[in-house]
């Protein structure tokens, strides 16, 4: 292979992969899914496909329970539950709110230049999120360590193609982070209020509710999971439009007005890239044999890129249409909180650039990016305001 995988440009690994390995086994054992039908067969083909990697201790594995790591028929049931809490109706009411922590965020930058993801990115989602759990303001500053230890946790892992190499280091803030959110969901069962925590206690299906752990799982999942996802859309939205300013010019202001170039944004920059799936039953894909219990790694960035389904994969196109990216997954474990972000993003990037509309790349040091595999951002993104 000509090319290696980097984290700051995938984009020509994922090219040549696509055109001459687009299933391919490497030496550990894992197999890697680049094609856009294959990547959306397995992320939705439970049956072939497992997404439960095991464990079930609420302390230590808080996500083995939780929607991303169940399949059907229980994953149906909890997203039935989970559901009833996290609704339409919930998100369109977070708008005000949303406007006025974007506001808030965007008026505090300080000219000539500020860093996109500390001072806009990164503390839009997690405001949002610890509001809507609930969570006092002076936790959030624990939010921010949690996350960033479990996912650098996971990189380390990566890294060393080792699960084990980033378990001590994931370990002590999951059961941190576990133990904060069972004490307020005992607290809110006890107390019920008008925060999400609340609402998921009160649901119930057929006379069935979430049981803590359950909960407990939901809540990591969109602390972690929600505020990386948002905050890689945002600042991958304001990294591509600093190399196209034109495409901002050319069109959106108002945040309803965002929509198409975000869809293209999520595809051309997908803030997750990769999705890891367990083999359940003896199978092929793409001339491949799978056995079970054999890893896969289904590149979501690869398949948002594959020509077959995308015309010009590697442009930009603000209003590329149609454009069916899997950005947030495909089939049942489509994300369940794609109207969150897709909401935060388009009110974050209105209010941004309607307030510096001439925002563009600081001199100096380049940005930096995220060092993983599984998401796609920038952990520094400076900008000049002008």
């Amino acid at each position: 292979m000509r090319n290696q995988w980097n984290p700051g440009n995938p984009f020509p690994w994922y090219q040549e992969m696509l055109a001459s390995h687009p299933v391919w086994r490497d030496e550990e054992g894992s197999v890697h899914v680049f094609g856009y039908d294959n990547v959306s067969t397995v992320l939705s083909d439970y049956h072939r496909f497992s997404s439960n990697f095991g464990g079930d201790d609420d302390l230590h594995h808080p996500i083995s329970q939780s929607l991303i790591a169940t399949d059907p028929p229980r994953h149906r049931a909890l997203r039935a539950l989970v559901s009833q809490g996290f609704t339409p109706k919930t998100i369109t009411k977070l708008r005000p709110r949303i406007q006025e922590i974007a506001s808030e965020l965007v008026d505090a930058m300080a000219e000539p230049s500020s860093d996109i993801i500390a001072a806009l990115a990164y503390p839009l989602p997690v405001i949002v999120i610890a509001e809507l759990l609930g969570v006092p303001a002076e936790d959030r500053e624990q939010f921010k360590r949690w996350s960033d230890a479990m996912v650098s946790g996971v990189r380390e892992a990566e890294q060393s193609q080792s699960v084990q190499a980033g378990a001590a280091q994931v370990a002590d803030p999951q059961r941190e982070m576990a133990q904060y959110f069972l004490e307020m969901i005992e607290w809110r069962r006890k107390h019920p209020g008008q925060d999400l925590i609340s609402d998921l206690l009160r649901a119930t299906l057929e006379g069935e509710h979430l049981t803590s752990g359950e909960l407990l799982g939901f809540c990591v999942l969109l602390l972690v999971a929600g505020n990386e996802t948002t905050t890689n859309l945002i600042g991958n939205a304001v990294d591509t439009l600093m190399d196209h300013p034109e495409a901002f010019h050319q069109g959106p202001h108002a945040p309803e007005e965002w929509g198409p170039l975000i869809e293209e944004v999520l595809r051309f920059r997908s803030p997750v890239q990769s999705m890891y799936r367990i083999c359940r039953v003896p199978t092929q894909l793409g001339g491949v044999e799978l056995a079970p219990k054999d890893p896969l790694v289904a590149w979501i960035g690869a398949a948002n890129h594959d020509p077959s389904q995308f015309k010009d994969p590697e442009e930009f196109l603000p209003n590329r249409a149609p454009n069916r990216h899997i950005a947030f997954g495909h089939g049942v474990h489509f994300c369940l909180g794609a109207p969150l972000a897709r909401l935060e993003a388009s009110i974050g990037l209105a209010t941004l650039y309607t307030r510096f509309p001439n925002l563009v790349r600081a001199n100096g040091d380049p940005p930096r990016p995220v060092p993983s595999s599984i998401v796609y951002g920038k952990e520094w993104l400076p900008a000049s305001l002008r």
